[in-house]
């Protein structure tokens, strides 16, 4: 089971999701869901500001990745902007440091199923 994480510069607010396969379809996903939660009730946000690692799945080079974001665009009427962290930084990247913590908190569990990741996250 892979996971993708969000995390809200502006409240904090960390969001992971779990599913079968990471691509860049799953990373695309997460953030179409949270837009399409709040977009009726922040309609003055006109940017999304998403920073990325450069992984193998959101690759400024992925044409795949591309594909969905400029639909995700389209889609949402949002000006979106992709921040690339360079190579071998990710001790910048805040989300890093949420991964960190969690792996300390699962004890390095590995999250393969529903059950686990219930488990480790309730406890």
């Amino acid at each position: 089971m892979d996971s993708v994480g969000h995390l809200d510069a502006g409240d904090g607010a960390l969001t992971i999701l779990f599913g079968a396969q990471e691509t860049s379809d799953f990373w695309i996903d997460g953030p179409q869901d949270m837009v399409a939660g709040v977009k009726d009730h922040l309609p003055a946000i006109r940017r999304l500001v998403i920073y990325l690692d450069n992984g193998p799945n959101n690759s400024g080079s992925r044409t795949q990745f591309l594909k969905r974001m400029i639909e995700f665009a389209d889609w949402s009427g949002l000006e979106i902007r992709l921040v690339y962290y360079p190579p071998y930084h990710s001790k910048y990247n805040p989300i890093e440091r949420c991964w960190s913590v969690l792996e300390q908190k699962w004890g390095g569990a590995l999250l393969n199923c529903l059950k686990v990741i219930l488990q480790e996250l309730g406890g």
